[in-house]
């Protein structure tokens, strides 16, 4: 060995850059993602589960907890909603800043909180989040949708995380009936676009497989054919002795079935007797059109009602007013006896070692119960900046009589830029979201949509592209209406370029029949 040759030890400063996802961000984001009814219960939850937190009148309302809260501090005078007020701020103080948050609407930050570890987390957010990891982070669905039940079903796959994320923004893409009517390239554009993940068509097909082997039999699919040609092909969802006439029907007689021209299919299927038709149309017609309406139906009523989340009206100078609907949602504060807990154990004296117990739980409670009245606050901020948004951007709408020709073409980083929050957190605020009106209720979803360009330069979304195909039949020759290539030169009279399978498939989601069912 060289006796030349020194071992010594040192130390060097690298400097790297991690992006983590901060716990408080993944608590915000579920909370936005959570519809006004789910939220109210979420609040029930944690008023049962800290004692520190409570209604800011003093005691916990019925709703939430079917007693009144124990103790001398409940039976409070007609003043005392200002001393509650200014326990809330006092709370705050003992808390110390905690939020990077300057009170601005309108205005969200990405930096929710500046604790120096995990350690310093309450206990409760720290769990959330940790679940939220395990639960695919980048849930575009966010909070208890009706689509939970497939972003359980993606952890069944082996997938790494490009291929998670792909088949998580196909999930956020489904519409109500459980059909993917975005083009494949379209995804991966959004997909770049939108949250930095680059694929192609190829990969975002090969997910859509994947998709299309969930449960309920039939989801993802893009049309009424290829949902029904799913049902027929899964193992054990029909019965077999049927199965193969049945995919024939299906593939080959498609336009014939849609017709109900029973004896030209019997025909196809070289059936001696029509009668033998009968088993096969029983197989199909027992077949789910719509399996998007099977999604949550453990959890969910037969015929849920609709609570909106949003009120917008038109006050008397002709201003549009955005309001939350807070009817079930308490203000809350932080328990007085809790915080005198506090008090005393910051007084100075030596505690014993009960004493010093009884303040770190105390602390841990009101610290948890501070940032979650916190987060509830930012939540309200996040929605109404979103929503904000919405209304001034589709102003025509809601000043018309919401009258849906009017609806401009609008999507996600639309919005997310002028509300400066990021596209997954408008994706939350919107899903499973409705918005009153003096004419109705309406989704937050139905405010979006795809848009074309014509000739002369002028956007114009899909959904008036749809208006003009109901005019134009309408008002079409019922003894010689026009085939869907008529149509498509209609609407190129009208400046607008559309392809024919594009009418086609409008047609068909306004239940308009082809030609030659509508001629009389």
């Amino acid at each position: 060995m060289d006796q030349n040759f020194k071992q010594t030890a040192g130390q060097t400063q690298e400097t790297s850059q991690v992006q983590l996802t901060s716990t408080l961000q993944i608590a915000l984001s579920n909370m936005v993602g959570l519809p006004v009814a789910n939220f109210a219960e979420y609040i029930k939850d944690e008023l049962m589960n800290n004692e520190a937190l409570e209604v800011v009148d003093g005691r916990r309302d019925d709703d939430y907890d079917n007693a009144a809260h124990d103790g001398g501090d409940n039976d409070k005078g007609d003043g005392d909603d200002a001393q509650a007020a200014k326990d809330k701020d006092d709370a705050a103080d003992d808390l110390g800043p905690e939020w990077d948050y300057d009170g601005t609407e309108g205005e969200i930050h990405d930096s929710l909180g500046d604790y120096s570890n995990e350690d310093e987390v309450p206990s409760y957010l720290q769990a959330r989040a940790d679940s939220a990891r395990e639960n695919f982070e980048l849930s575009l669905t966010g909070g208890t949708s009706a689509y939970d039940d497939l972003i359980e079903q993606v952890g069944e796959h082996d997938l790494n995380d490009q291929e998670r994320q792909v088949l998580e923004y196909i999930i956020g893409s489904l519409e109500d009936d459980g059909y993917l009517r975005k083009d494949l390239s379209t995804i991966a554009d959004e997909l770049a676009i939108y949250h930095g993940v680059y694929t192609d068509e190829q990969e975002v097909a090969r997910m859509l497989d994947v998709l299309q082997t969930f449960e309920p039999a039939g989801i993802g699919a893009r049309s009424l054919q290829e949902c029904l040609l799913l049902q027929l092909r899964r193992p054990g969802n029909v019965n077999a002795a049927y199965r193969e006439q049945a995919i024939f029907v299906v593939e080959k007689c498609f336009d014939l079935f849609k017709d109900r021209k029973w004896d030209d299919i019997a025909g196809k299927l070289k059936l001696a007797d029509p009668k033998e038709l009968e088993p096969i149309l029983k197989v199909l017609t027992r077949l789910n059109p719509r399996p998007g309406a099977l999604l949550g139906s453990g959890t969910a009523s037969a015929a849920p009602t609709v609570m909106p989340d949003f009120y917008v009206r038109e006050n008397s100078d002709g201003q549009l007013v955005v309001e939350l609907n807070n009817d079930e949602i308490p203000e809350l504060c932080v328990s007085r006896s809790f915080r005198e807990s506090l008090k005393r154990g910051k007084a100075g004296k030596k505690l014993s070692k009960k004493q010093e117990e009884e303040y770190i739980y105390a602390r841990s409670k009101v610290e948890s119960a501070q940032t979650f009245i916190n987060l509830i606050a930012r939540r309200q901020q996040t929605l109404l900046a979103v929503m904000r948004v919405i209304v001034a951007l589709q102003r025509d709408f809601f000043v018309n009589d919401d009258d849906e020709s009017m609806l401009h073409p609008m999507i996600l980083k639309d919005v997310a830029d002028r509300a400066k929050v990021d596209v997954s957190t408008v994706s939350r605020v919107v899903n499973s979201k409705y918005v009153e009106t003096n004419f109705g209720f309406y989704s937050l979803k139905s405010f979006f949509s795809s848009q074309f360009t014509t000739e002369s330069g002028e956007e114009m979304s899909a959904r008036k592209i749809r208006e003009a195909i109901r005019e134009i039949v309408d008002a079409e020759d019922k003894r010689r209406p026009l085939s869907d290539e008529a149509i498509t030169a209609a609407l190129k009279a009208r400046d607008l370029i559309v392809a024919r399978r594009t009418v086609a498939k409008y047609r068909e989601q306004l239940g308009i029949l082809k030609a030659s069912l509508r001629r009389q």
